[in-house]
Protein backbone atom coordinates (compact mmCIF):
# COMPACT_ATOMS: atom_id res chain seq x y z
CA UNK A 1 0.00 0.00 0.00
CA UNK A 2 1.66 3.10 -0.96
CA UNK A 3 1.74 6.48 0.90
CA UNK A 4 -1.29 7.79 -1.37
CA UNK A 5 -3.70 5.26 -0.83
CA UNK A 6 -5.82 4.56 2.13
CA UNK A 7 -7.96 1.41 2.84
CA UNK A 8 -11.25 0.28 4.77
CA UNK A 9 -11.74 -3.35 6.19
CA UNK A 10 -14.95 -4.38 6.57
CA UNK A 11 -17.08 -7.62 7.17
CA UNK A 12 -19.56 -8.80 5.11
CA UNK A 13 -21.66 -11.80 6.46
CA UNK A 14 -18.83 -13.77 6.98
CA UNK A 15 -16.71 -13.02 4.87
CA UNK A 16 -13.39 -9.99 4.83
CA UNK A 17 -13.87 -6.83 2.83
CA UNK A 18 -11.61 -4.35 1.46
CA UNK A 19 -12.08 -0.94 -0.11
CA UNK A 20 -8.78 0.61 -0.88
CA UNK A 21 -9.31 4.27 -2.19
CA UNK A 22 -6.94 6.12 -4.60
CA UNK A 23 -5.76 2.98 -5.19
CA UNK A 24 -3.31 2.57 -8.68
CA UNK A 25 -3.20 -1.10 -8.69
CA UNK A 26 -7.07 -0.65 -9.53
CA UNK A 27 -8.11 -4.17 -11.70
CA UNK A 28 -10.94 -5.04 -13.99
CA UNK A 29 -13.81 -6.17 -12.30
CA UNK A 30 -13.28 -4.89 -9.16
CA UNK A 31 -16.69 -3.20 -7.37
CA UNK A 32 -17.08 0.61 -8.55
CA UNK A 33 -18.74 2.36 -5.29
CA UNK A 34 -21.69 4.76 -5.97
CA UNK A 35 -21.20 8.48 -6.06
CA UNK A 36 -18.60 11.07 -7.03
CA UNK A 37 -15.57 8.50 -6.06
CA UNK A 38 -12.77 8.26 -7.88
CA UNK A 39 -13.06 5.40 -10.36
CA UNK A 40 -9.65 3.80 -9.29
CA UNK A 41 -11.48 3.03 -6.08
CA UNK A 42 -11.54 -0.70 -5.73
CA UNK A 43 -13.76 -3.21 -3.86
CA UNK A 44 -12.12 -6.88 -3.43
CA UNK A 45 -12.90 -9.86 -0.74
CA UNK A 46 -10.02 -11.64 0.53
CA UNK A 47 -10.66 -15.72 0.01
CA UNK A 48 -7.77 -17.40 2.20
CA UNK A 49 -7.23 -20.65 1.39
CA UNK A 50 -8.23 -22.52 4.73
CA UNK A 51 -10.62 -25.47 3.79
CA UNK A 52 -13.51 -26.08 6.34
CA UNK A 53 -13.72 -22.94 7.70
CA UNK A 54 -17.42 -21.31 8.12
CA UNK A 55 -16.71 -17.55 8.47
CA UNK A 56 -13.46 -15.38 8.64
CA UNK A 57 -13.22 -11.50 10.62
CA UNK A 58 -10.22 -9.26 10.85
CA UNK A 59 -8.10 -8.83 13.62
CA UNK A 60 -5.44 -6.31 15.19
CA UNK A 61 -2.98 -5.35 12.43
CA UNK A 62 0.52 -4.61 12.81
CA UNK A 63 2.65 -1.70 12.31
CA UNK A 64 4.02 -2.29 8.94
CA UNK A 65 0.02 -1.90 7.34
CA UNK A 66 0.16 -4.88 5.45
CA UNK A 67 0.23 -7.91 8.34
CA UNK A 68 -3.07 -8.54 10.07
CA UNK A 69 -4.47 -11.43 12.67
CA UNK A 70 -7.53 -13.28 11.00
CA UNK A 71 -9.65 -15.38 13.25
CA UNK A 72 -11.52 -18.17 11.06
CA UNK A 73 -14.50 -20.12 12.45
CA UNK A 74 -15.23 -24.15 12.23
CA UNK A 75 -18.98 -24.53 11.31
CA UNK A 76 -21.42 -24.29 14.67
CA UNK A 77 -22.92 -21.51 16.81
CA UNK A 78 -19.93 -19.05 17.43
CA UNK A 79 -21.37 -17.28 20.03
CA UNK A 80 -21.88 -20.06 22.37
CA UNK A 81 -18.09 -20.48 22.89
CA UNK A 82 -17.62 -23.99 21.28
CA UNK A 83 -16.19 -23.31 17.90
CA UNK A 84 -12.98 -23.85 17.79
CA UNK A 85 -11.01 -20.32 16.65
CA UNK A 86 -8.16 -20.33 14.49
CA UNK A 87 -5.57 -17.88 14.16
CA UNK A 88 -3.77 -16.40 11.58
CA UNK A 89 -1.08 -13.98 9.93
CA UNK A 90 -2.40 -12.65 7.06
CA UNK A 91 -0.65 -10.62 4.53
CA UNK A 92 -2.71 -8.04 2.57
CA UNK A 93 -0.60 -7.18 -0.53
CA UNK A 94 0.35 -10.68 -1.32
CA UNK A 95 -3.62 -11.76 -0.82
CA UNK A 96 -2.20 -14.80 1.84
CA UNK A 97 -1.90 -16.25 4.46
CA UNK A 98 1.66 -16.42 6.41
CA UNK A 99 1.00 -19.17 9.05
CA UNK A 100 -1.68 -20.09 11.64
CA UNK A 101 -0.38 -18.40 14.83
CA UNK A 102 -0.76 -19.16 18.37
CA UNK A 103 -1.02 -23.32 18.56
CA UNK A 104 1.38 -23.66 21.64
CA UNK A 105 -0.03 -23.94 25.30
CA UNK A 106 -3.62 -22.94 23.85
CA UNK A 107 -6.31 -22.86 26.82
CA UNK A 108 -9.28 -23.52 24.61
CA UNK A 109 -10.82 -23.71 21.43
CA UNK A 110 -12.68 -20.58 21.45
CA UNK A 111 -9.69 -18.02 21.81
CA UNK A 112 -9.79 -15.17 19.21
CA UNK A 113 -6.78 -12.21 19.49
CA UNK A 114 -7.84 -8.26 20.31
CA UNK A 115 -4.77 -6.89 20.44
CA UNK A 116 -0.93 -7.10 19.34
CA UNK A 117 0.85 -5.23 22.25
CA UNK A 118 3.93 -3.30 21.86
CA UNK A 119 7.24 -5.07 20.35
CA UNK A 120 4.70 -7.17 18.29
CA UNK A 121 6.08 -10.00 20.04
CA UNK A 122 2.81 -11.03 22.58
CA UNK A 123 -1.14 -11.10 21.84
CA UNK A 124 -3.84 -9.91 23.94
CA UNK A 125 -6.12 -13.25 23.56
CA UNK A 126 -10.00 -13.94 24.82
CA UNK A 127 -10.27 -17.58 25.31
CA UNK A 128 -13.86 -18.91 27.00
CA UNK A 129 -12.91 -21.35 29.89
CA UNK A 130 -15.92 -22.82 31.52
CA UNK A 131 -18.37 -20.31 29.86
CA UNK A 132 -16.37 -17.19 30.66
CA UNK A 133 -14.41 -14.96 28.45
CA UNK A 134 -11.03 -14.37 30.13
CA UNK A 135 -7.94 -12.14 28.79
CA UNK A 136 -4.85 -13.96 28.52
CA UNK A 137 -1.50 -12.45 26.83
CA UNK A 138 1.14 -15.12 24.95
CA UNK A 139 3.56 -15.10 22.65
CA UNK A 140 2.76 -14.76 18.60
CA UNK A 141 3.18 -19.02 18.51
CA UNK A 142 0.58 -19.18 22.39
CA UNK A 143 3.84 -20.00 24.15
CA UNK A 144 4.72 -18.24 27.70
CA UNK A 145 0.48 -18.00 28.21
CA UNK A 146 -0.39 -15.17 30.70
CA UNK A 147 -3.58 -15.27 32.42
CA UNK A 148 -4.69 -11.36 33.00
CA UNK A 149 -8.57 -11.93 34.42
CA UNK A 150 -9.65 -15.27 36.05
CA UNK A 151 -13.36 -16.56 36.66
CA UNK A 152 -14.18 -14.58 39.51
CA UNK A 153 -13.47 -11.41 36.80
CA UNK A 154 -16.61 -12.54 35.30
CA UNK A 155 -16.68 -12.91 31.54
CA UNK A 156 -14.83 -10.13 29.59
CA UNK A 157 -14.74 -7.97 26.64
CA UNK A 158 -14.55 -5.70 24.08
CA UNK A 159 -10.32 -4.91 25.68
CA UNK A 160 -8.94 -1.85 25.07
CA UNK A 161 -5.47 -0.61 25.17
CA UNK A 162 -4.73 2.68 26.90
CA UNK A 163 -2.91 5.20 24.15
CA UNK A 164 0.31 4.55 26.18
CA UNK A 165 0.05 1.04 25.93
CA UNK A 166 0.58 0.29 29.82
CA UNK A 167 -3.37 -0.53 30.43
CA UNK A 168 -6.16 -2.48 29.86
CA UNK A 169 -10.45 -1.46 29.76
CA UNK A 170 -12.59 -3.37 29.55
CA UNK A 171 -16.06 -4.02 30.58
CA UNK A 172 -17.78 -7.08 32.47
CA UNK A 173 -20.69 -9.06 33.21
CA UNK A 174 -21.34 -12.60 35.22
CA UNK A 175 -19.80 -10.75 38.16
CA UNK A 176 -20.86 -12.14 41.53
CA UNK A 177 -23.42 -9.93 43.33
CA UNK A 178 -23.60 -7.68 40.35
CA UNK A 179 -26.78 -7.89 38.03
CA UNK A 180 -24.97 -6.62 34.91
CA UNK A 181 -21.99 -4.92 32.69
CA UNK A 182 -19.41 -2.88 34.94
CA UNK A 183 -16.31 -1.00 33.15
CA UNK A 184 -13.02 -2.18 34.88
CA UNK A 185 -9.58 -0.42 34.01
CA UNK A 186 -6.20 -2.67 35.00
CA UNK A 187 -2.76 -2.83 34.14
CA UNK A 188 -1.44 -4.85 31.49
CA UNK A 189 -0.56 -7.71 34.27
CA UNK A 190 -4.16 -7.69 35.73
CA UNK A 191 -2.69 -5.52 38.45
CA UNK A 192 -4.45 -2.14 40.07
CA UNK A 193 -7.39 -2.54 38.97
CA UNK A 194 -10.41 0.24 39.21
CA UNK A 195 -13.61 -0.06 38.68
CA UNK A 196 -14.70 2.72 36.67
CA UNK A 197 -18.79 2.23 36.42
CA UNK A 198 -21.20 0.04 37.65
CA UNK A 199 -24.55 0.38 39.37
CA UNK A 200 -27.94 -1.46 40.09
CA UNK A 201 -30.02 -1.45 37.04
CA UNK A 202 -26.94 -0.12 34.50
CA UNK A 203 -25.53 -1.97 31.84
CA UNK A 204 -22.10 0.06 31.17
CA UNK A 205 -20.44 -1.46 28.06
CA UNK A 206 -17.92 -0.45 25.13
CA UNK A 207 -15.24 1.35 26.76
CA UNK A 208 -12.99 3.80 24.74
CA UNK A 209 -10.13 5.59 26.04
CA UNK A 210 -9.61 9.24 24.57
CA UNK A 211 -6.83 9.60 22.45
CA UNK A 212 -4.68 11.37 25.97
CA UNK A 213 -5.31 8.93 27.77
CA UNK A 214 -7.27 10.50 30.22
CA UNK A 215 -10.86 9.86 29.85
CA UNK A 216 -13.67 6.50 28.96
CA UNK A 217 -16.43 7.27 27.00
CA UNK A 218 -19.14 4.51 27.38
CA UNK A 219 -22.77 3.00 26.89
CA UNK A 220 -24.91 3.03 29.67
CA UNK A 221 -28.53 1.20 28.99
CA UNK A 222 -31.13 0.49 31.47
CA UNK A 223 -31.64 -2.69 30.67
CA UNK A 224 -34.48 -3.71 33.27
CA UNK A 225 -36.87 -1.67 30.94
CA UNK A 226 -34.60 -2.72 27.19
CA UNK A 227 -34.42 -5.97 27.86
CA UNK A 228 -33.16 -6.09 23.77
CA UNK A 229 -30.66 -3.11 24.61
CA UNK A 230 -31.26 -0.99 22.15
CA UNK A 231 -31.18 2.56 23.56
CA UNK A 232 -28.45 3.86 25.97
CA UNK A 233 -27.41 6.96 27.23
CA UNK A 234 -23.55 8.05 26.76
CA UNK A 235 -20.82 8.25 29.78
CA UNK A 236 -17.91 10.00 30.39
CA UNK A 237 -15.62 8.20 33.08
CA UNK A 238 -12.17 9.06 34.23
CA UNK A 239 -9.75 5.41 34.22
CA UNK A 240 -8.89 6.48 37.37
CA UNK A 241 -12.18 5.39 38.84
CA UNK A 242 -15.52 7.78 39.78
CA UNK A 243 -15.41 10.45 42.66
CA UNK A 244 -18.79 11.78 41.83
CA UNK A 245 -17.39 14.29 39.24
CA UNK A 246 -15.01 11.53 37.40
CA UNK A 247 -17.99 9.11 36.17
CA UNK A 248 -21.32 11.23 34.72
CA UNK A 249 -24.08 10.82 32.12
CA UNK A 250 -23.64 13.20 29.49
CA UNK A 251 -27.02 12.27 26.75
CA UNK A 252 -30.48 11.57 28.53
CA UNK A 253 -33.11 9.71 27.34
CA UNK A 254 -31.53 6.48 25.95
CA UNK A 255 -31.32 8.04 22.58
CA UNK A 256 -28.20 6.27 21.38
CA UNK A 257 -28.60 3.62 19.17
CA UNK A 258 -26.83 0.64 20.74
CA UNK A 259 -27.87 -2.98 19.48
CA UNK A 260 -28.22 -2.39 16.19
CA UNK A 261 -30.52 -4.48 14.15
CA UNK A 262 -31.35 -3.66 10.16
CA UNK A 263 -31.33 -5.46 6.55
CA UNK A 264 -33.99 -7.80 5.60
CA UNK A 265 -34.49 -10.95 6.54
CA UNK A 266 -31.60 -12.50 3.45
CA UNK A 267 -29.45 -9.57 4.56
CA UNK A 268 -30.01 -9.16 8.05
CA UNK A 269 -27.47 -7.81 10.40
CA UNK A 270 -26.43 -6.78 14.01
CA UNK A 271 -23.90 -5.84 16.57
CA UNK A 272 -23.36 -3.20 19.26
CA UNK A 273 -23.12 0.37 18.14
CA UNK A 274 -20.10 2.15 20.35
CA UNK A 275 -19.30 5.85 20.84
CA UNK A 276 -15.73 6.86 19.33
CA UNK A 277 -13.46 9.74 19.66
CA UNK A 278 -12.40 12.20 16.87
CA UNK A 279 -8.40 11.94 16.62
CA UNK A 280 -8.09 15.29 18.63
CA UNK A 281 -10.04 13.81 21.54
CA UNK A 282 -12.38 16.89 21.22
CA UNK A 283 -15.83 15.23 20.35
CA UNK A 284 -17.33 11.71 20.32
CA UNK A 285 -20.06 10.65 17.92
CA UNK A 286 -23.90 10.33 19.22
CA UNK A 287 -25.53 7.63 16.84
CA UNK A 288 -29.19 9.88 18.13
CA UNK A 289 -32.55 8.53 17.47
CA UNK A 290 -35.11 10.52 16.40
CA UNK A 291 -37.75 10.27 19.36
CA UNK A 292 -40.11 7.20 19.06
CA UNK A 293 -37.69 5.50 16.79
CA UNK A 294 -38.09 2.23 16.25
CA UNK A 295 -36.26 -0.76 14.02
CA UNK A 296 -37.90 -3.06 11.73
CA UNK A 297 -36.56 -5.92 13.95
CA UNK A 298 -38.42 -5.62 17.31
CA UNK A 299 -36.58 -7.50 20.30
CA UNK A 300 -38.50 -10.89 21.13
CA UNK A 301 -38.14 -11.05 25.05
CA UNK A 302 -40.85 -13.72 25.26
CA UNK A 303 -39.04 -16.72 23.78
CA UNK A 304 -35.76 -18.42 24.02
CA UNK A 305 -33.18 -17.09 22.52
CA UNK A 306 -31.60 -19.45 19.81
CA UNK A 307 -29.67 -17.48 17.73
CA UNK A 308 -28.20 -14.22 19.32
CA UNK A 309 -30.84 -12.26 17.25
CA UNK A 310 -34.09 -13.08 18.86
CA UNK A 311 -36.19 -10.70 16.70
CA UNK A 312 -38.56 -10.69 14.49
CA UNK A 313 -39.24 -8.61 10.78
CA UNK A 314 -41.89 -6.24 10.94
CA UNK A 315 -40.79 -3.62 8.38
CA UNK A 316 -44.13 -1.88 8.77
CA UNK A 317 -43.50 -1.02 12.24
CA UNK A 318 -40.71 0.53 11.92
CA UNK A 319 -40.13 4.55 12.26
CA UNK A 320 -37.60 7.40 12.57
CA UNK A 321 -33.82 6.66 12.50
CA UNK A 322 -30.90 8.10 13.09
CA UNK A 323 -28.38 10.62 13.12
CA UNK A 324 -24.63 10.63 14.20
CA UNK A 325 -23.93 13.58 16.32
CA UNK A 326 -20.51 14.82 17.24
CA UNK A 327 -20.91 15.64 21.20
CA UNK A 328 -18.58 17.35 23.30
CA UNK A 329 -18.30 15.32 26.52
CA UNK A 330 -17.16 18.16 28.57
CA UNK A 331 -19.23 21.15 27.77
CA UNK A 332 -22.04 18.86 26.23
CA UNK A 333 -22.83 20.56 22.69
CA UNK A 334 -23.84 18.67 20.08
CA UNK A 335 -24.13 18.83 16.20
CA UNK A 336 -25.44 16.37 13.91
CA UNK A 337 -22.80 15.72 11.22
CA UNK A 338 -24.91 12.73 9.05
CA UNK A 339 -28.05 13.94 8.84
CA UNK A 340 -31.22 12.91 9.86
CA UNK A 341 -33.40 11.24 7.38
CA UNK A 342 -37.11 9.30 8.19
CA UNK A 343 -36.59 5.14 8.07
CA UNK A 344 -32.60 6.07 7.37
CA UNK A 345 -30.70 4.54 10.39
CA UNK A 346 -26.95 5.70 10.33
CA UNK A 347 -24.62 3.91 12.69
CA UNK A 348 -20.82 3.01 13.57
CA UNK A 349 -17.77 5.41 13.63
CA UNK A 350 -14.83 5.16 11.82
CA UNK A 351 -12.32 8.29 11.72
CA UNK A 352 -9.64 8.17 9.33
CA UNK A 353 -6.28 8.01 10.98
CA UNK A 354 -5.56 11.84 9.92
CA UNK A 355 -9.36 12.93 10.67
CA UNK A 356 -9.91 13.98 6.96
CA UNK A 357 -12.15 11.05 6.19
CA UNK A 358 -15.25 9.60 8.22
CA UNK A 359 -16.41 6.36 7.43
CA UNK A 360 -19.88 4.90 9.06
CA UNK A 361 -22.60 2.21 8.07
CA UNK A 362 -26.09 3.59 6.66
CA UNK A 363 -29.19 0.94 6.32
CA UNK A 364 -32.59 2.14 4.43
CA UNK A 365 -35.55 0.10 6.60
CA UNK A 366 -35.66 -3.21 4.50
CA UNK A 367 -32.06 -2.99 2.45
CA UNK A 368 -28.74 -4.37 2.94
CA UNK A 369 -26.24 -1.44 5.22
CA UNK A 370 -23.62 -0.35 3.52
CA UNK A 371 -20.42 1.39 4.21
CA UNK A 372 -20.63 5.58 3.32
CA UNK A 373 -17.64 7.90 3.16
CA UNK A 374 -17.80 11.72 4.19
CA UNK A 375 -15.22 14.39 4.34
CA UNK A 376 -14.24 15.99 8.13
CA UNK A 377 -16.81 18.93 7.44
CA UNK A 378 -19.78 16.16 6.37
CA UNK A 379 -19.25 17.29 2.67
CA UNK A 380 -18.85 14.47 -0.27
CA UNK A 381 -20.76 12.11 0.81
CA UNK A 382 -21.19 8.70 -0.94
CA UNK A 383 -21.27 4.65 -0.93
CA UNK A 384 -18.36 2.79 -0.63
CA UNK A 385 -20.48 -0.61 -0.90
CA UNK A 386 -23.02 -2.68 0.21
CA UNK A 387 -20.65 -6.07 0.66
CA UNK A 388 -20.37 -9.05 -0.92
CA UNK A 389 -23.21 -10.15 -3.47
CA UNK A 390 -25.08 -7.17 -2.14
CA UNK A 391 -25.58 -8.65 1.14
CA UNK A 392 -24.24 -6.04 3.29
CA UNK A 393 -21.35 -4.62 4.78
CA UNK A 394 -20.48 -3.77 8.27
CA UNK A 395 -17.92 -2.98 11.03
CA UNK A 396 -15.23 -1.01 8.68
CA UNK A 397 -12.17 -0.12 9.83
CA UNK A 398 -9.53 1.61 8.54
CA UNK A 399 -5.59 0.52 7.42
CA UNK A 400 -4.05 3.69 6.73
Amino acid sequence: MSDKQSRILFNTHGRLGVVDLDSAAATAGAEDAAGPVDSVTRVWYPDPDAPGMDSWSWGPVFEDRRRVILSSYEPGKAWEGNVRVHLWIYDLEEDRLLEEIALKDRPAPFMGCTHILPGEDRLVTNPIIDGKQRIWTMDLDGSDPQEITGSEDGFVYCVQISPDGRRFAYHSTMLEGRDSYCIFVSDLDGGNRVEVAGAQGHLYFGPMWSPDGQWLIYQDCHYPDDPGHDWADLCLGSPDGPDGTRHQKITTGQRQWFATSYGSPDSRGSGSNIAQWTPDGKRVTYTRAEPGSRTAWPYQAQRPDTDHFNRDYYPEDARGGTAICLLDPFSGEESEFIPYEPMVWNFRSAWSRDGSQFAFCRAEVGSPGAIWLVDADGGNARMLTDGYENRGADHPVWLG
